[in-house]
């Protein structure tokens, strides 16, 4: 069975779709985009701030859901620039300092609102 998790301390959803959806134990997460949601704005500064608040958004989906980061297997990163695949890891690294999940990273064309970064994951209940 298919369970819409929405929490106000991501930001909303700038299209039709939802934050995260579980099914079967899985946790499907959004591409989320460096938005602060309190403020609705992008943050300022280069990519290792938007990485932060990419991450903490995608820790706010996690704790509304009953995971944690622990229990992510698999992340996408979408990139504007593979310039910034350096910074972007130092941040990123931060959040999983042990067995960290499969990933797969991409330079894109253009991301939604210009930003430098969006990550989708999926967690797995363990």
């Amino acid at each position: 069975m298919k369970k819409i998790i929405y929490t106000e301390k991501a930001p909303q959803a700038v299209g039709p779709y939802s934050q995260a959806v579980e099914a079967n134990g899985m946790l499907f997460i959004s591409g989320q985009i460096p938005l602060d949601p309190k403020t609705g704005k992008l943050v300022e500064g280069g990519i290792k701030e938007q990485t932060e608040q990419v991450m903490l958004n995608i820790g706010a989906i996690l704790e509304a859901a009953g995971y944690a980061y622990e229990d992510v297997i698999k992340s996408t990163c979408l990139l504007s620039d593979m310039d910034n695949f350096k910074s972007m890891n130092e941040v990123y690294a931060k959040y999983y300092p042990d067995n960290p999940p499969a990933r797969a990273a991409f330079a894109v064309k253009t991301l939604p609102l210009n930003v430098m970064v969006e990550i989708e994951t999926i967690a797995v209940k363990q």
